[in-house]
């Protein structure tokens, strides 16, 4: 059996054993992690999501967390002036093992969703800003006033 899932923005085909380096996860090394983004499950029958395929996953095992080659970008100036400048970036990466495909009860399974490091700051965040929004905003006179009258 074959799935075809989503995530950091690219699509991959896996089954059960495959390695991957996908974008960076928010989870440590021998995490068990389950990819919930699935566009197509494939074996005796295909099924192909709209467009994901509900209750499918891909559940999968964290091996490390690595970084890609070096990619080198060299910026020069041109005619009259005589700058350069040599520019490097090594991309975050997470390496993974596929030990499942599941092509129903991926609610059930109980194992933690994968997310990319920008998810999980996002989440974070708005979990941080929530209580502060719901808490009317007092005055500053207001404030000063119940302190006073509380003293």
């Amino acid at each position: 059996m074959f799935a075809v899932l989503k995530t950091g923005g690219k699509q991959y085909k896996v089954q059960a054993g495959d390695v991957l380096r996908v974008e960076k996860l928010a989870a440590n090394a021998g995490d068990k992690i389950q990819f919930n983004d699935i566009l197509m499950v494939g074996g005796e029958s295909v099924t192909v999501g709209v467009p994901f395929v509900a209750g499918a996953a891909v559940q999968a095992e964290v091996i490390a967390q690595i970084k890609g080659e070096k990619v080198i970008h060299f910026v020069k100036r041109r005619r009259k002036h005589s700058s350069q400048r040599t520019k490097g970036h090594r991309q975050q990466l997470t390496l993974v093992r596929v030990t499942e495909v599941l092509a129903s009860g991926a609610e059930k399974s109980g194992v933690a969703a994968a997310t990319g490091t920008a998810d999980a700051r996002r989440a974070a965040h708005n979990a941080a800003a929530a209580p502060a929004a719901e808490a009317p905003a007092k005055p500053k006179r207001a404030a000063k006033a119940a302190e006073a009258v509380a003293e």
